[in-house]
């Protein structure tokens, strides 16, 4: 039976390696052309690493951790006069790695409008209604009216903050778990214990306060790390895109393909259920002025925006939750591993949240925040270290454009190495370094922000594609990270010591810790024993 399954998956695996090899071949020629048809040097290519293999050029230079590897093969690349370029073939697509921030600047400034576009994805075009969503759809008049849409209606600091009472609610809960924990002596896994309460924020923000009650809650989750393995895995047809055309029938058969065509009718039958919840009642919520999620405001605004359908919709909503919770998640599992790291920080900002607090008072509002700078410095210094998406979603090249002297092919697949860029050391003094004082007033990034105008700090991109998300997932990282340090003191698990933490990541849309964080919650002043 083994067998004769191998034989029959012979034919079509040997075809699939003949129309790669011709695939390949035919692209190699026309570069060549290309790169022949001028010796000027504004039409030089930038410098590629050796090692490029026929079929699968340069993919076997990229290891684990892909934005490691990139860091790593731009750094040798000695005679690019520190460009921070460099072009990769990976598969048959031709791939710009963006690794300075003078180039980030060129691409994301200077020429951003030719690299507005992003490049076809096929699990993108399954989940995401034909990636009609905002991250992953492709630059044109419906991305500006969806982008547009989010922007003004969604998204605002107006918004963000109406959300506040949502917010304190959902710290409670998690305050109230973690007050179980200490008193029953147990740990608590902070990666499980963040990304509940961060899908959870942004299920309420979405759907309102009856997620719970129905058990969205859980299968929205369940569905974002669906998409985030889907996502960030390997994706043949990314690295040969003639296979969609020549072998589509083979590629549907893909694993990958198919789970993401599960996930799809998943996700349709869930916001489908969503959709005609609030359509059902919209009139007597309107009538009695409730708070408006953001279901409500999509649907309410649907007619102002010409060609926004009801997949649209749901394309966005799927953007909001994918953005909204492992993120945000992320970067509070870091930032307390990085104070658990570093104890002079963590006493540091235990003495700012608790001074800034009213004593007696039970938890942090969001109205005592506005002192905390260390706290925000914290933030950014996790932002910094420990980009959540450590290889911003690829951008696509519109037409042929020169930047610093190199060609930049139309049709160019580009890389932006936020990762590389946030630990550039010609840019940040000991970049490796956990310093938030390098953010705080004396300190030599303290104007540094991180809404795409410093370009040595790119956590959540820069322009037309800048991430639109970034007051919504600050407003969460901040009331939740505060209350953390103000309502309890940390321990690790006995025998443990803070330089044991281990830090090592494991890549995919988003880079995940590889050891979970476990700590022991304890009152304040009280001890675990």
């Amino acid at each position: 039976m083994h067998a004769a399954t191998a034989q029959i998956l012979v034919v079509p695996l040997l075809l699939l390696l003949l129309l790669l090899l011709h695939y390949q071949l035919v692209v190699a020629s026309r570069r060549r052309r290309r790169c022949s048809s001028s010796n000027d040097d504004s039409k030089q290519l930038p410098l590629s690493p050796p090692g490029g293999l026929p079929v699968i050029g340069h993919l076997h230079l990229i290891g684990d951790l892909p934005h490691v590897s990139l860091r790593d093969l731009v750094a040798a690349q000695d005679d690019n006069g520190g460009s921070g370029l460099m072009l990769l073939r990976l598969g048959a697509v031709p791939n710009l790695i963006v690794s300075s921030p003078r180039a980030a600047r060129a691409i994301l400034r200077t020429h951003d409008h030719v690299f507005a576009s992003r490049p076809t994805s096929t699990v993108g075009d399954t989940i995401l209604y034909g990636s009609s969503d905002v991250a992953l759809a492709p630059y044109g008049e419906h991305w500006r009216q969806a982008r547009k849409l989010v922007t003004a209606h969604l998204l605002t600091v107006r918004k963000v903050h109406s959300y506040c009472h949502a917010r304190k609610q959902e710290v409670r809960m998690v305050m109230a778990k973690i007050r179980e924990a200490a008193v029953a002596h147990t740990a608590m896994y902070m990666s499980e214990t963040m990304n509940t309460f961060a899908n959870d924020v942004v299920c309420r923000a979405v759907s309102g306060k009856f997620f719970r009650e129905e058990g969205r809650n859980k299968l929205f989750r369940e569905l974002v790390d669906t998409n985030s393995i889907l996502f960030g895995g390997f994706n043949l047809e990314e690295y040969f895109p003639g296979l969609v055309n020549s072998l589509g029938f083979v590629t549907r058969c893909f694993p990958r393909n198919r789970q993401a065509h599960e996930a799809h009718k998943r996700w349709d039958e869930l916001l489908e259920t969503v959709i005609r919840d609030h359509e059902s009642r919209r009139y007597s919520m309107y009538h009695h002025d409730q708070e408006s999620d953001f279901t409500d405001v999509l649907l309410s605004v649907q007619q102002d925006y010409g060609g926004i359908t009801r997949d649209h919709i749901k394309a966005i909503l799927v953007d909001m939750f994918g953005a909204g919770t492992d993120t945000s998640s992320l970067v509070l599992e870091l930032a307390m591993a990085e104070l658990m790291r570093n104890p002079q920080h963590m006493t540091k900002l235990q003495g700012e949240v608790r001074k800034h607090t009213p004593e007696g008072q039970e938890m942090v509002e969001e109205e005592n925040l506005s002192g905390m700078a260390y706290l925000r410095a914290v933030i950014k210094e996790t932002l910094r270290l420990h980009p959540p998406v450590p290889l911003l979603l690829p951008h696509l090249s519109m037409e042929d454009c020169v930047v610093d002297g190199y060609t930049i092919p139309s049709g160019t697949r580009v890389i932006i190495n936020a990762w590389a860029i946030c630990r550039d050391p010609g840019s940040w003094e000991k970049p490796d370094g956990f310093m938030p004082e390098r953010f705080m007033d004396g300190g030599s990034a303290v104007a540094i922000d991180y809404k795409g105008t410093d370009f040595q700090f790119l956590p959540f991109g820069a322009g037309r594609r800048i991430c639109p998300g970034i007051n919504f997932g600050l407003a969460t990282v901040e009331i939740m990270l505060a209350n953390l340090i103000y309502c309890f003191d940390w321990e690790l698990p006995n025998g443990m010591e803070a330089k044991d933490i281990d830090m090592t990541e494991v890549f995919g849309l988003t880079a995940h810790p590889k050891e979970k964080l476990m700590l022991f919650p304890k009152p304040r002043g009280l001890t675990v024993h």
